[in-house]
């Protein structure tokens, strides 16, 4: 059982607390139009300060969160996992908390909402105030939560998370917060105090911690980060090189909105206002960005990191920008091999067979690259057949594909009647001739959706629409390998979405979603390079899918941890 004035009374109301927000304002409404004056400006004030100090906290929450500016200045080196996400993820209780005493003390002290604060007055009174009362109650209080009974039972809370960032600061047991609130705002004098608690108890003046013998004089640390900021810092054992997908993904990354990006995407209502910045952001990165890392997280004393191209989805469709987009995924490769990074998997369109061959344009262009160049789209082809269970026959769109060859020539050795979609009879009798002489009956081509108005069993890699989904029988499972996965139309049909598996559990730090897949679920092309990273295999993966490997990555994939996931998408 919590003790008492641990638990905030709001809890219950979940995010509807905003409403008290919306009290202040129209308040200050209400003076404004109904009685002609701003004598109760205060609720103003306080409403606008209360925003002001939401919107610091998130920006600074989004410059920690920038890794490719912050990365070499962290103090803890461990990525913000997402048990802490959910813990603080009522950071800003203490804001409205705030609120409502700065309300409650201007009714019982009234003269003080008239105090300038623009002037020599105002300002030397607030110092003064801040000087002589809030620093050393702060301190005094402060470092009374840290005996045992208040730290057990209250302010443990704020030091359990282990990777201290902005909105850390904000989450305190109730009874923590209410003898900070009648103070200050801000504990922002917190690194070293995190990483050693019997020192820096102070807000914003180390006198007090000098006077109290408490301040920390190991500046050691933050001298290093600064001197540091401009090297690399530890080398990635493995990385995994995305894309943005489109405007409104664009917003799910985790320096935008932290929260945001714990959860699966989904286009949020929310943000759509946003999309004009997102838009503007999409043109610089079109004109100066270069690859940047956006998350990371560790698995067995080996750093696995996301790196980006800034390029969005429609524009690996644009003839003209194909050199420009190759020319980024290059340098990203080079600048990895430069570093030491064992392996790079490509993500999606950076792989694709008409841009750069699957990866081969760079392998073959650079033969002495060190780091090994992967597509994982061995280890995507064995979660998508291991899918399919007990099929005598599946239809195939995108059948041509190199996940598609590699699928139909796999199902067909299994016994499977497969039903190859492709107006191209050349490429049908080419992979034809690739499967052995008594499996090539398991192999048919078919021209149209209607050839499969009796196959309960899809594959989907070629974007289909509604209305040809309407010619799948009730009950069809739509298996895909397409970006972006194709609506669910159907109420009578299972839709899955994109091959994926779940990291090992000892997997650390793992804080972001990647893109609609759960937490701690990773698309089955970045599964795959983690499983080539573990296994330590020498040989670049690119190109055409060596199908006799398809058991063996996936028999490594388990070896490891990473187990299946089968993802449906609702209707």
């Amino acid at each position: 059982m919590a003790a008492p004035l641990y638990a905030w009374p709001w809890e219950v109301l979940g995010s509807c607390k905003v409403v008290v927000y919306g009290f202040l304002l129209a308040k200050a409404l209400y003076s404004r139009y109904q009685e002609e004056s701003m004598k109760d400006a205060w609720s103003l004030h306080i409403f606008i300060v209360c925003m002001l100090r939401l919107l610091m906290y998130q920006a600074w929450t989004s410059y920690s969160n920038m890794l490719f500016l912050t990365r070499n200045r962290q103090i803890v080196k461990k990525g913000v996992d997402f048990t802490q996400i959910d813990k603080e993820w009522n950071w800003d209780n203490f804001i409205l908390l705030q609120a409502l005493v700065a309300g409650v003390a201007l009714y019982i002290f009234p003269t003080s909402a008239t105090l300038a604060v623009w002037n020599k007055t105002g300002i030397t009174t607030a110092i003064a105030l801040h000087v002589a009362i809030s620093e050393p109650l702060f301190y005094t209080i402060h470092k009374s939560f840290h005996g045992n009974y208040l730290f057990t039972n209250y302010h443990s809370l704020h030091h359990s998370s282990p990777v201290p960032q902005p909105y850390t600061g904000g989450d305190l047991s109730l009874l923590t917060s209410i003898n900070f609130a009648l103070i200050n705002v801000s504990a922002m004098y917190h690194s070293l105090h995190h990483t050693e608690m019997d020192s820096n108890y102070c807000l914003f003046m180390p006198l007090f911690d000098a006077l109290g013998n408490t301040l920390n004089t190991k500046w050691d640390m933050h001298k290093k980060n600064s001197l540091d900021s401009g090297k690399n810092g530890r080398v990635p054992d493995f990385v995994f090189l995305a894309h943005v997908v489109d405007l409104s993904s664009a917003m799910h990354a985790p320096f935008v909105v932290r929260s945001v990006a714990s959860h699966p995407y989904y286009t949020r209502t929310y943000l759509k206002p946003f999309l004009p910045v997102s838009f503007v952001a999409m043109l610089l990165m079109w004109a100066k960005s270069k690859t940047f890392l956006v998350s990371f997280y560790n698995l067995r004393n080996r750093l696995h990191q996301t790196w980006t191209v800034p390029r969005f989805g429609f524009q690996y469709f644009l003839p003209f920008a194909a050199e420009g987009i190759n020319k980024q995924i290059e340098e990203a490769i080079l600048r990895a091999d430069r570093l030491g990074v064992k392996v790079i998997s490509l993500a999606a369109l950076n792989k694709n067979e008409a841009l750069n061959g699957g990866g081969t344009l760079f392998v073959q262009k650079h033969p002495n690259l060190k780091v090994r160049v992967v597509h994982g789209n061995t280890l995507t082809a064995a979660v998508i057949l291991n899918q399919i269970k007990d099929a005598s026959e599946v239809f195939l769109t995108g059948a041509t594909s190199k996940l598609g060859r590699a699928i139909a020539l796999y199902l067909c050795k299994k016994g499977v009647r497969v039903l190859m979609l492709t107006l191209s009879t050349e490429r049908f009798r080419k992979i034809l001739k690739e499967a052995p002489a008594d499996c090539q009956k398991n192999l048919v081509h078919v021209t149209k959706y209607q050839a499969a108005q009796n196959c309960k069993t899809w594959i989907v890699g070629k974007w289909i629409t509604p209305r040809e989904q309407n010619f799948a029988p009730s009950g069809t499972h739509f298996h895909q390998f397409v970006v972006p996965p194709v609506l669910p139309y159907r109420r009578d049909c299972i839709y899955g979405n994109l091959a994926a598996m779940k990291l090992p559990e000892d997997a650390e730090g793992l804080g972001c979603c990647e893109y609609t897949m759960k937490k701690r679920v990773v698309h089955a092309c970045h599964a795959g390079g983690v499983v080539h990273s573990l296994e330590g295999w020498t040989h670049h993966e690119v190109g055409a899918i060596d199908v006799d490997r398809i058991d063996l990555v996936w028999e490594a994939a388990l070896r490891h941890g990473l187990k299946p996931v089968t993802t449906i998408i609702n209707y």
